[in-house]
């Protein structure tokens, strides 16, 4: 019988990387919070009515419509988008953004999807 030496095992093949774009977030958001203004159609949107720019986002994410008026949804749809695209960022921080600045954020959220989709 063979025996092999385990002092040094020989790795041939790394973990690969989750579902996500990266394990490590580097990247920024593509535009502010506040630079609403460079993309008005969701901008309008967003001002008028954020719970259909809410719904929107999260269909054309392939998330769903529902995402955009379950308690938590925009939250979870921040991080599923930040940790996809690279972003900077923790999860209270998604929470407190989603929350607290509402639908300026969901605004930028949309920007981001279409500046990364091409859809600008």
């Amino acid at each position: 019988m063979k025996q092999v030496n385990m002092s040094n095992p020989v790795v041939s093949q790394q973990p690969g990387a989750s579902s996500y774009g990266t394990n490590v977030q580097t990247g920024a958001w593509s535009s502010d919070l506040c630079s609403c203004f460079n993309d008005m159609p969701i901008c309008c949107l967003g001002c008028l009515c954020p719970l259909a720019l809410g719904c929107y986002t999260g269909h054309r994410y392939g998330e769903g419509f529902c995402l955009g008026i379950v308690p938590g949804g925009m939250t979870a749809m921040r991080t599923h988008m930040r940790l996809t695209y690279g972003i900077q960022g923790s999860i209270l921080n998604d929470a407190l953004m989603t929350s607290c600045c509402g639908w300026l954020e969901v605004c930028r959220m949309a920007r981001e999807m279409r500046s990364r989709n091409g859809d600008v």
